[in-house]
């Protein structure tokens, strides 16, 4: 009885959050129905046929997990899914007390994956990759890897782990686990990159310290790696992705075993996330032809490399929350071999971390050359500018702006017609600007996609 009325209590309430006008009802459902049965999220994902699926990470977790979506529905899979994003536990909750299916499929906040683990006993959990984020909220790398190590450390053999090779620290996390543990990874050396980037974060061995030697960098500290005195080596990868092919605006290309896949998601860290999905979908046992015509048929997920039509210009949204995401994000850019229109949004507020000091870790002076418009907009545009003004940009070219909808004006008044302008912005700034686009009626609300 208690478990039928939180249910009902939280569905009642996420009908009374949209009716009233006060946002999606993402998360609250789930607040009020954990208040009064505090194991419904257990109780619920243990209903579930074929299991839950989580995935976790710094980066690209929200556009693997829609990717795995769009695949698993393409084979006939029914989903639990928190689509919206909404990535806490409230918000996991939410989505099994308003949808029903046979599978889970959750996106998870990296501090939030020992509780998912705890409460959903996932059959399959993949990991991403962890690099510096939101320092004042998350703190070090390792003791999150620490965390992450502990709580899967309680699955046992008949769940699989699926961890990213290239990364030291999540590979490391396979030691030990009960689970049944797998690997994926890029063995594509045309993509490396001439040396580390001063912004890469797991760079010594977690077992005894010692600085990593890389043979390869793909971005980041993602690469092919070893410790100097033999405590790590980078695992041998079961999913490799083999044959990458980059292009600036059309498709990427790569294979995975005998499977080739075309996605019309932009960049290198892209790959990765489509890999992992593939990686996990394979694992699931779907069949390649269907991973196949999904991820070529698959759009980018909201803010993330998504296309907005507005009056003959098209605008990218490319979020870019943390350093090594922006890196990748420039690096995306400089695809594009026509001048450069940017509309840069930073915020500050608590779901962006609080401490914007991060984008002096960003090497915007690839760009300062390539740029013929640069607007800037955000809760601490005044910050940014001023990063892009020792960043060799020319002062007089950057402009301020108070708000999102003059700030995608301003940017698309100097983007030629039938070009590509490029919005980047930070968390919430995406949020914000998303809802302008959808006043304006160029996209919906980022709960009804």
């Amino acid at each position: 009885m208690r478990l039928a009325a939180a249910v009902a209590l939280g569905r009642g309430s996420g009908v009374a959050s949209r009716m009233l006008g006060r946002g999606g009802g993402t998360t609250l459902p789930g607040v009020v129905a954990r208040k009064m049965d505090g194991g419904v999220a257990s109780a619920l994902a243990g209903k579930l046929a074929n299991g839950c699926t989580v995935v976790s990470g710094t980066n690209g977790k929200t556009t693997t997990t829609r990717l795995i979506s769009a695949i698993l529905r393409a084979s006939g899979r029914r989903l639990v899914h928190n689509r919206a994003g909404a990535n806490l536990m409230s918000g996991i909750t939410t989505a099994l007390v308003q949808q029903s299916g046979d599978s889970g499929l959750f996106e998870v906040d990296e501090a939030t994956l020992p509780a998912a683990v705890a409460e959903l006993r996932p059959r399959l959990v993949v990991c991403l990759n962890l690099f510096r984020d939101q320092l004042d909220r998350y703190g070090e790398l390792n003791t999150l890897g620490a965390k992450w190590q502990a709580a899967l450390a309680q699955l046992d053999s008949g769940a699989t782990v699926l961890l990213n090779a290239d990364d030291p620290l999540v590979a490391s996390i396979g030691d030990g686990l009960r689970a049944q543990v797998a690997y994926f990874g890029l063995d594509s050396p045309e993509q490396a990159l001439a040396g580390m980037q001063h912004a890469a974060d797991s760079i010594y061995c977690p077992r005894c310290g010692s600085l990593l030697s890389f043979e390869a960098v793909y971005f980041g500290h993602l690469g092919l790696y070893r410790c100097p005195n033999g405590d790590l080596g980078r695992p041998l990868p079961k999913f490799a992705a083999t044959d990458v092919r980059l292009t600036p605006d059309g498709p990427t290309n790569f294979s995975v075993g005998d499977l080739s896949l075309e996605t019309a998601l932009p960049g290198l860290y892209n790959v990765y996330d489509v890999l992992a999905a593939a990686a996990a979908c394979l694992t699931l046992g779907i069949d390649g032809s269907t991973i196949s015509s999904a991820v070529r048929d698959f759009e980018g997920a909201f803010g993330r490399t998504e296309i907005v039509e507005l009056g003959g210009t098209r605008l990218r949204l490319l979020l870019a929350k943390n350093p090594v995401g922006f890196n990748e994000v420039v690096r995306t850019l400089l695809l594009d071999p026509a001048p450069l229109h940017l509309y840069l949004a930073l915020n500050d507020r608590i779901a962006d971390g609080e401490d914007v000091s991060w984008i002096w870790d960003v090497d915007f002076e690839q760009l300062a050359s390539r740029c013929e418009t640069v607007v800037v907009g955000g809760t601490r545009a005044e910050d940014l500018a001023l990063r892009l003004k020792y960043g060799c940009f020319d002062p007089h070219r950057l402009r301020l702006v108070r708000d999102h909808g003059e700030g995608i004006r301003a940017v698309l008044a100097e983007t030629p017609a039938g070009g590509t302008a490029y919005a980047v912005p930070t968390y919430t700034a995406m949020l914000d600007l998303r809802a302008t686009l959808a006043g304006m009626g160029a996209v919906r609300q980022f709960w009804e996609d």
